[in-house]
Formats: structure tokens, C-alpha cells, sequence
């Protein structure tokens, strides 16, 4: 199994959009890429703690790609856009490719740059080290699961196509 992380905009959507895919094993969302030990979510909202939302995804390269999701989190957020998905905007909600395995960059930034072609330079999604993942609060684990009429930016019926089961 492999990991990555990945901040999209709230981390309510990205985590429900991957639950519906082949080849995601697991996934929990938490806070990426911030100035302290284990934020808590008023924290990062408020700006106290400098943190992304994000969510952790596992995977079965042999079901699902590094590209096969990448292609995922490109087809739900809009990666010119800086600190805003949808109607979230802050720092919380800036967008970013947190890699566990820092071999796996220059494959990540390939595949961007043929994703994206000549808008490549408009892209401002980080590709970055994995050094601090921090899981969010339990209420916020699979909350589109227990909350189904909650805010979500992403739309989830895009995973459709590749339905889990």
C-alpha cells in the first residue's frame, strides 16, 4: 500500500470523493504542513495554527496509479485557485501534494506538467514532504457520511465513473 496526502479545499469533500474510488483502501482527513504538534480545527480556522485541511489517502498502486490519483484530485479542485475551493477561502484551504516518499516528486511534477501544458506555470498546488499529518478531530472523520446534506464543494458524483463496487 502507499499514501499520500492531499489538501484540496475542505478536507469533507476530497476524503468523500476518495471513499468512492477502486484501489483506495483508506483514507482519514487531518491537518498538513503547519507551525505546530497536532492542530485542532478551531485552531486552524482561526489562523492560530498555520496548517492546510487535507486528507490522508492509502492506495493499491496495483489497483490505482500515483497518476490514477492525481488525476482523481485534479478532476475535484481548481488548482490555479490560491487559498479558495468553491466558497472556502484561507490558508487552511490552500492546495497541496504532500508526499510520504520524496522519490515519488519528480514523477508528481511530470505528470502536472503534462496535465496542465502550457497553463503548468498557473498552478499553484505544492509539492511537498509529508513531515507533520496530523488526523483531525473524530468529527470530522467520513462527516459526509454521517452528515449526507452537509457543505461540500466537491462534486462527489464525478467518482461515478469509477465506482468502487
Amino acid at each position: 500500500m502507499k499514501s499520500i496526502v492531499l489538501a484540496g479545499g475542505c478536507f469533507w469533500g476530497v476524503e468523500a470523493y476518495f471513499d468512492q474510488l477502486k484501489g483506495i483502501s483508506e483514507t482519514s482527513v487531518g491537518y498538513v504542513d503547519g507551525d505546530k504538534k497536532n492542530p485542532t480545527y478551531h485552531e486552524v480556522c482561526n489562523g492560530l495554527a498555520s496548517h492546510a485541511e487535507a486528507c490522508k489517502v492509502i492506495y493499491d498502486e496495483n489497483v490505482i496509479s500515483l497518476e490514477g490519483v492525481l488525476e482523481h484530485f485534479f478532476r475535484i479542485m481548481n488548482p490555479f485557485s490560491l487559498n479558495k475551493q468553491g466558497n472556502d477561502y484561507g490558508n487552511q484551504y490552500r492546495s497541496g501534494i504532500y508526499l510520504d516518499d520524496m522519490s515519488e516528486k519528480p514523477l508528481v511534477e511530470a505528470y502536472m506538467k503534462s496535465y496542465f501544458g502550457k497553463n503548468y506555470d498557473r498552478v499553484v498546488v505544492k509539492v511537498k514532504e509529508n513531515k507533520d499529518y496530523a488526523l483531525a478531530e473524530d468529527n470530522h472523520q467520513k462527516y459526509l457520511k454521517k452528515n449526507p446534506f452537509g457543505y461540500c464543494h466537491v462534486n462527489l458524483g464525478l467518482a461515478k465513473r469509477d465506482e468502487k463496487k
